[in-house]
């Protein structure tokens, strides 16, 4: 059994006995050719994509039209459905109902969907899920349940373009505006996204980072395994901080693409500037229960600092690397020209916990 992550006293424990033990080391960086990498499948597009907003809320409605608009998604793919958007959760029985809802109305060629409201963010049986995994495996308390080990998504590392075609699921992403003016800015960002990395000129940092919380830093090896690599249009900085005796955040950096890391709070994130399209996460418990994270940061400030996608959990996870993001499978896929919504989804193997945020047509790569 793993650690549980939302204890202060245990996580402060395991932190100090892990840091203890654990090799110290410095930071690394390592640049990339411009030549821009060759998508080897296709990526999703508008015609793909569903949109689901909640009857009777203004602000749902109003950034599902937004995103409607700046994207082309076709009338069809526009889909109302009743949401208590005042409540943090929707229990089991009701999200049954809602999903019995949203499939009824879906065209058949719709591969995934967008979330246009902020709350509820979970689903909430035996156990909880978040809401964009349940929309697209539907309620099972297989997918969730603490501290076990949950039922694995077939998409995960995947090179399918047709996810509920090959796979029977559609992945779903919230976009994460609380009003009409944030959805607007992430948007906007999601829109100038596009072909970024591809048409020349473009670099962005990736900065993974092993921070002095050991127990949020379980995705350490895969961070220095994707530091190694080249990637077209990325700089890597690797940031080694087990020992404690350096800086836990990256701060006043320029063009930042990446940015994976693990506390329960990052701090100044807002001094960073972040490229179109970029995306970035930290390793806690609870950055997926909206709007305040249950005492945590919530995934939402890394978009509101400038972030085009993001991710957080709904319930204690523990800290099973499965659990979040494999920042080397999210950077593979996204390289080679998939959205955001694929390349984060497949980046998961075990996502009933967790909570996918952002432009999910945001595509730097796109040929």
């Amino acid at each position: 059994m793993k650690p549980a992550l939302p204890s202060t006293r245990r996580l402060f424990a395991q932190g100090l006995l892990l840091a203890l033990v654990a090799s110290c080391g410095g930071s690394g960086a390592g640049s990339a050719p411009a030549a821009p990498a060759t998508p080897v499948y296709p990526a999703l597009r508008a015609a793909d994509l569903a949109v689901l907003i909640a009857e009777g809320d203004a602000t749902s409605e109003a950034v599902g039209r937004a995103y409607q608009q700046a994207r082309g998604i076709p009338e069809a793919n526009m889909i109302r459905v009743p949401v208590p958007t005042g409540a943090a959760f929707i229990d089991a029985t009701a999200f049954a109902a809602l999903k019995t809802a949203v499939d009824s109305h879906l065209p058949a060629g719709v591969q995934a969907t967008l979330v246009t409201w902020s709350q509820p963010s979970r689903v909430r049986g035996s156990c909880s899920m978040g809401i964009t995994s349940a929309l697209a495996f539907g309620y099972d308390a297989a997918y969730c349940g603490g501290c076990v080990a949950t039922r694995a998504s077939t998409y995960h590392d995947s090179d399918s373009g047709k996810p509920f075609t090959d796979h029977g699921l559609r992945p779903s992403m919230m976009l994460g505006a609380a009003t009409l003016a944030e959805a607007q800015a992430l948007i906007n960002r999601g829109l100038a996204a596009e072909a970024s990395l591809t048409r020349g000129g473009a670099t962005g940092h990736a900065w993974l980072v092993r921070t002095s919380d050991a127990g949020r830093s379980v995705r350490t090896d895969d961070f220095r395994s994707l530091a190694a690599r080249t990637v077209p249009g990325v700089t890597m900085h690797y940031v080694d901080n087990a020992a404690g005796t350096g800086n836990d955040a990256v701060v006043n950096q320029r063009d930042v693409l990446f940015y994976f890391t693990g506390l329960a709070q990052v701090p100044e994130i807002a001094t960073n500037t972040y490229l179109p399209g970029a995306v970035a996460d930290h390793l806690t418990s609870s950055g997926g229960f909206l709007p305040d994270g249950g005492g945590q940061m919530p995934a939402t400030a890394w978009l509101q600092a400038g972030a085009t996608g993001s991710y957080g959990t709904v319930e204690e996870p523990c800290n099973f690397a499965q659990k979040f993001p494999r920042a080397s499978v999210l950077v593979k896929h996204y390289a080679r020209g998939n959205t955001l919504i694929e390349a984060y989804w497949k980046s998961v193997q075990w996502p009933g916990q967790g909570l996918f945020l952002g432009d999910p047509l945001a595509r730097p790569w796109a040929p």
